[in-house]
């Protein structure tokens, strides 16, 4: 960010007036986030069943897919098929939900 204030405070002359102002914003605090009194308990108590739920409908999804496959092995071919596409998407989401708070983590930084 420096070298860019000091690139346009070079090139031009109102570079020197964004430059400053990048200057001024590196002094900005920035707190790590918190709960508001007496909301984390419960907030976290929501997080946790929202987790519960989606482990749940993980398994009930590979279950679906599982016996797609078993169903549509003998007569519909297509049947068992869509059950194969979705199992990627079933981990893909179970992967998503297990990362969530480390993406988001990144972006509070």
């Amino acid at each position: 960010m420096h070298l860019l204030a000091h690139i346009l405070a070079v090139r031009e002359p109102a570079g020197r007036y964004l430059a400053a102002w990048l200057g001024a914003r590196s002094g900005v605090p920035n707190p790590a986030p918190q709960a508001p009194p007496g909301l984390a308990g419960p907030v976290n108590t929501i997080i946790a069943w929202a987790k519960w739920g989606v482990l749940i409908c993980g398994v009930m999804g590979l279950l679906i897919c599982a016996g797609k496959m078993a169903i549509g092995h003998r007569n519909r071919a297509t049947f068992a098929a869509d059950g194969a596409t979705g199992v990627p998407w079933v981990l893909g989401g179970l992967s998503l939900a297990a990362v969530a708070s480390a993406i988001v983590g990144v972006f509070l930084r």
